[in-house]
C-alpha cells in the first residue's frame, strides 16, 4: 500500500519546505517537489493525506525512558505496553529503554528478562541500553559481545549507593572498555554518596517533605560528579553522554570539554526547562512529591532553565529526552510520606516531550528544525538509528507525525494517556499538537484515536554512535 501525504511542511534538522511525502509499505519511498508530475503521478493509485496547515515530522525518538522497573519499593506504573502506546500519542515513535544488571547479577540474564518483558508489548520501535550496575571481568567481556549484538552503549551510576553505584575504578575500567568496542558511556553523574549524607542529616533535623529533595542534591554534586566523570573519561579516552542535566553548573563542564574537543555529550530533560523548585516542588503538603526526579528541579531564581534552553541552542545540550519513569501519588508516591529519601524518584513524560519543547519554539527559545533536531534527528544518531530514524528521507523508516502548529489545549490527567493517576503537567496550556502518527507506515494515531495495538513494535539493533571523533 502507498500513501502520499501532500500540503503539508515537512520539517528536516536542516529546514522547512513544503513538500509531499510517498510511502511505500514500511518506508518512505520519495520526497517530491508539490505540484510535480512525479507527484502527480504518485498520487494515483496512492491514499493521499492532506495535512495543509500542518507541518511533517519525524517521529520522536525518546532515547531515555523506564518502562515498569523496580525503584524504591516498587515498580514505574507503566507497562511497556501502556508506556508505549502514550508515546505514540505523544508523536514518539521509538524508545529506547534499559536492561539493569544490579550488583551480583549477570548482564545476560538481566538483558534476557528485560528482552522478554519488552516483545511483543511495545506499540512502537524500541531499544535498549544496558545498565552495568557490577564491573567485573565478566561484564566488561558482556559489553563487547553486546556491541556487536546492537546493545551499543552502557550505564553506569555515580549516585544510589548499595544500588547501582559505581566507584571511579569501576567506571574508568567501563570506559576503557567501551573505548576498545566502540559503545557509549552514559552517566547519572551525582555525587552520590554526599547527598546520602546530607539527605540523612536533613532527615534527622526533621526536614522530610518533598522540596528538601532538592535541597540536599545540590547542583554542586551534579557539577563536581559531571566533571569527575569527563576526567575519567580523558583518561580512559572513551566516549561519555551525560544523562538528565540539570544543573547550569553541570551544564559548565560539559561545555569546557566539548571546547577541548572532547566526545563529551548530554541531554536535559522537558521537566528541567518547564518546572522549577520554587513552583513545583515546594508545593505545600506533599504535592511537590510529583516532582521529585534525580537528578532534581532546580531553582528558577538562579536561572538554570535558561541557562539549558540556551545549552540546547549552541549544542552543549544535544538531546531531549524525557527520564519517563512515572509512579501513582497513591501507593506509590506516598511511600516516602514523612520521608523524603522514600519518595519514588520519576516523573512521567513520554506524552508530552515532542509538544513541550515544541513551546520553545511558539516562544523562539529554539527553531523550528532545532525541535525536530533534538526530538528526533540527533537522538537517532547519537544511539546508532541514523537513517533508519530520525529522518524524513528515501529510504527511512516511514515513522512520522502530522503537526498541527497552531493548535491550543491543556494537558490533564484527563486526556493523557499514561498508566498514572496525576499528571505533573497538570493544567499546562500549550499550543502545537499531534494529529496523526504513523509508526513505519502504519497509521497508529488519527483524528484521536489510537488504531495501533501492542507488539507493532519492533526490537532494534543499534549501531555505533554517529557522533564520536
Amino acid at each position: 500500500m502507498t500513501t502520499l501525504i501532500k500540503g503539508g511542511t515537512v520539517v528536516s534538522s536542516t529546514g522547512a519546505d513544503r513538500a509531499e511525502v510517498l510511502i511505500d509499505g514500511e518506508r518512505i519511498a520519495a520526497v517530491l517537489q508539490p505540484g510535480s508530475d512525479i507527484a502527480a503521478a504518485a498520487a494515483r493509485g496512492a491514499e493521499v493525506v492532506d495535512a495543509s496547515g500542518r507541518l511533517v515530522v519525524p517521529g520522536g525518538v525518546d532515547v531515555h525512558t523506564h518502562m515498569e522497573i523496580p525503584f524504591g519499593g516498587t515498580f514505574s506504573s507503566d507497562t511497556f505496553e501502556t508506556g508505549t502506546r502514550a508515546a505514540a500519542w505523544g508523536g514518539t515513535t521509538t524508545i529506547v529503554d534499559f536492561a539493569t544488571q544490579y550488583y551480583g547479577d549477570n548482564v545476560r540474564e538481566a538483558l534476557d528478562a528485560r528482552m522478554a518483558s519488552a516483545e511483543g508489548n511495545c506499540a512502537i520501535d524500541w531499544g535498549l541500553h544496558m545498565i552495568i550496575g557490577d564491573v567485573h571481568n565478566d561484564s566488561l567481556k558482556e559489553m563487547d559481545l553486546l556491541v556487536n549484538e546492537g546493545i551499543t552503549s552502557f550505564k553506569l551510576f555515580m549516585a544510589y549507593p548499595g544500588v547501582l553505584y559505581a566507584d571511579d575504578a569501576q567506571i574508568l575500567r567501563a570506559m576503557q572498555q567501551a573505548a576498545g568496542n566502540g559503545g557509549l558511556i552514559m552517566m547519572h553523574a551525582e555525587n552520590g554518596l554526599a547527598i546520602d549524607v546530607l539527605a540523612e542529616q536533613a532527615f534527622e533535623r526533621g526536614e522530610t517533605s518533598p522540596v528538601t529533595h532538592g535541597y540536599v542534591r545540590r547542583k554542586e554534586l551534579e557539577s563536581e560528579a559531571t566533571h569527575r566523570a569527563i576526567q575519567l573519561a580523558r583518561v580512559g579516552a572513551a566516549p561519555l553522554y551525560i544523562v538528565h542535566l540539570s544543573a547550569s553548573e553541570a551544564l559548565e563542564q560539559v561545555a569546557i570539554a566539548r571546547d577541548s574537543g572532547m566526545n563529551v555529550f548530554a541531554e536535559t530533560c522537558p521537566q528541567y526547562l518547564h518546572f522549577s523548585l520554587e513552583e513545583h516542588l515546594d508545593r505545600p503538603g506533599f504535592e511537590g512529591a510529583a516532582y521529585v526526579c534525580s537528578t532534581p528541579i532546580r531553582s528558577r531564581a538562579e536561572g538554570h532553565q535558561d541557562d539549558l534552553w540556551k545549552g540546547l541552542r549552541t549544542n552543549d545540550l544535544a538531546v531531549v529526552s524525557t527520564d519517563h519513569c512515572p509512579f501513582c501519588m497513591k501507593e506509590q508516591k506516598e511511600l516516602g510520606v514523612g520521608d523524603f529519601r522514600a519518595i519514588p524518584n520519576g516523573i512521567g513524560g513520554v506524552e508530552h516531550r515532542m509538544d513541550m519543547i515544541y513551546q520553545g519554539v511558539v516562544t523562539g527559545e529554539i527553531s523550528l528544525p532545532r525541535w525536530v533536531e533534538l526530538c528526533a534527528t540527533t537522538p537517532a544518531r547519537m544511539m546508532g538509528l541514523y537513517p533508519r530514524k530520525g529522518a524524513i528521507a528515501p529510504g527511512s523508516d516511514a515513522d512520522i507525525v502530522i503537526y498541527d502548529p497552531d493548535k491550543q489545549w491543556t494537558i490533564s490527567v484527563d486526556n493523557h494517556h499514561m498508566n498514572m493517576d496525576h499528571s505533573a503537567y497538570e493544567g499546562i496550556a500549550v499550543t502545537g499538537h499531534v494529529d496523526t502518527v504513523y509508526s513505519r507506515g502504519s497509521k497508529i494515531i488519527d483524528g484521536g484515536q489510537y488504531l495501533g495495538r501492542a507488539g507493532d513494535g519492533v526490537y532494534l539493533r543499534r549501531g555505533l554512535s554517529q557522533y564520536l571523533q
